[in-house]
């Protein structure tokens, strides 16, 4: 039988111990290798795998040996308890053996879990377990996670207490990154908030998130777009003393006032187009950010792109003018822009 959506989720949790196995199929290793030891973790538990509970057959030692999922799913162990034999890596061509192996499959052997990458509708692996009654196929796609596979994830790492704001830029975030990437974000957020029962606030997700941009540069942009000329000077010599080139700066400079003028423009207002925003921005630089649209405008905005467009330019000519002394002339004249 096929699982799909909320119901494939549950089952991930809360798997029927009861049930022959299960098919795990998609594209994405990582998405299936998580969603893998999800559901074996919820079968052997924390101890399954110490106890020897646990079988692990690669497709190499199945194509070699075709009775070894079968005497994997027979096999006694030491230990009392759920056991689970996970063939990795499965493809249509071990379908056969899957098939005979699962045959004589009864209550109380070992659960069947098998994994694989991309598998068609006609695939006989699929059928294996789609038709099988007492058997699941769920397949795991490239979609953003959900709003409850998010809050999951958060529960499972203890983080219970969670800002509005903070939810939004979250969710943002599990669009973003990978499965893995955001899994570890939680669980350094979680070690970030060890001890402290404070609801989780947009500043301590923008203390955890993977970083977007060099801080240093981010720090040039927001004297630039604040118009804080004085300090523009050393902070430009810092960056050059640590080797940033100028038409990264350039690049950078152009994706920050870009990301001011679609704010700017949007229809629902700045606040919901910096919501929209690609890498997400959040936290205090998203408040910061939303100043500075507020002290530009759109149009000004679009002089400021229109400069950094040609400076860009000028920096990938033949010009024999020194990069950084033009680039840090045309981000002075964006600061001298900010304060009229």
């Amino acid at each position: 039988m096929k699982l799909t959506g909320p119901s494939a989720n549950r089952y991930f949790a809360k798997p029927d111990p009861g049930r022959m196995g299960l098919l795990i199929f998609g594209a994405d290793a990582m998405r299936v290798a998580l969603k893998r030891q999800e559901v074996i973790a919820a079968l052997i538990g924390p101890e399954g795998e110490g106890e020897m509970r646990l079988s692990r057959i690669p497709a190499a030692d199945l194509r070699k040996d075709p009775a070894a999922l079968g005497d994997a799913i027979k096999a006694q162990g030491f230990f009392p308890g759920q056991r689970v034999a996970f063939l990795e890596d499965a493809t249509d061509a071990l379908a056969p053996a899957v098939k005979a192996a699962v045959a004589d499959w009864r209550t109380g052997d070992a659960a069947v879990v098998v994994t694989a990458g991309t598998l068609t509708a006609k695939s006989a692996l699929r059928k294996v377990f789609e038709d099988h009654p007492n058997a699941y196929a769920i397949g795991i796609y490239d979609d953003p996670p959900t709003r409850e596979e998010i809050e999951d994830t958060l529960k499972k790492a203890g983080l219970l207490q969670i800002d509005r704001e903070a939810m939004t830029d979250l969710s943002a975030l599990a669009r973003d990154l990978d499965p893995g990437d955001f899994r570890q974000m939680v669980e350094k957020i979680s070690l970030y908030k060890h001890g402290d029962s404070t609801p989780l606030t947009p500043t301590d997700v923008e203390a955890c998130a993977p970083a977007t941009i060099e801080a240093e540069v981010d720090d040039v942009l927001h004297i630039v777009a604040e118009g804080r000329t004085a300090e523009l000077g050393p902070m430009m010599r810092r960056l050059e003393g640590q080797g940033v080139l100028p038409v990264t700066l350039a690049i950078q400079s152009l994706r920050h006032f870009r990301a001011l003028h679609a704010a700017a423009s949007a229809s629902g207002g700045a606040a919901e187009g910096m919501a929209r925003m690609r890498p997400p921005i959040f936290g205090p630089r998203r408040e910061r950010m939303l100043k500075q649209v507020q002290q530009w405008g759109m149009h000004r905005l679009e002089d400021a792109i229109r400069l950094l467009v040609e400076t860009d330019l000028g920096l990938r000519s033949a010009s024999r003018a020194p990069a950084m002394a033009v680039m840090e002339r045309a981000l002075i004249r964006l600061a001298m822009m900010a304060r009229r």
